[in-house]
């Protein structure tokens, strides 16, 4: 089968191929008339925002307790000794969200236990709860919550008794 010129997309692709070969060999060197709209103010890759930087730091209960998102502060949380900024979900522990109790506070026994009563909370002048009176089940609910914690918030310090700073 040879190829015949004279068939009507034999010559529509013979014209496709030497234009794009044209294309290729001399291309164009017009200068766009207007800058697109999206750049009239400049281009950056960086974002309009970034969030407010965090150092790993100790923590005792007091020094925890103002994080509880009161006045739009961050909004922090222990569990067994970790602390993490649970900021981004405000709407949980922020003031009047379901786990409100929790912010700025250890959340060990509450989340052990899947209580939110306030009877769970450790007053933050006493010795850190020691946990020894939860069953199994209970530490691994607790360990179950730091796994979801972990993957979904920053870990942002380590919470020791009061007199440890």
């Amino acid at each position: 089968m040879a190829f015949d010129i004279g068939t009507p997309v034999n010559t529509a692709l013979l014209i496709y191929i030497l234009y794009s070969i044209q294309r290729i060999i001399f291309p164009s060197s017009s200068v766009p008339k207007a800058v697109p709209h999206e750049f009239k103010n400049g281009y950056t890759w960086m974002p309009k925002g970034h969030p407010p930087t965090l150092l790993f730091q100790t923590y005792t209960p007091k020094t925890l307790a103002p994080f509880n998102g009161e006045d739009g502060k961050r909004i922090l949380l222990a569990i067994k000794g970790i602390v993490y900024d649970v900021t981004a979900g405000r709407n949980f522990y922020g003031p009047n969200g379901m786990y409100a109790n929790f912010a700025g506070r250890d959340a060990s026994r509450g989340m052990a236990k899947q209580s939110f009563d306030e009877s769970m909370l450790t007053p933050i002048d006493q010795p850190l709860d020691k946990l020894d009176d939860l069953t199994p089940e209970e530490i691994e609910n607790m360990k179950g919550w730091m796994e979801h914690f972990s993957s979904k918030y920053i870990v942002c310090g380590k919470l020791v008794e009061n007199d440890a700073v």
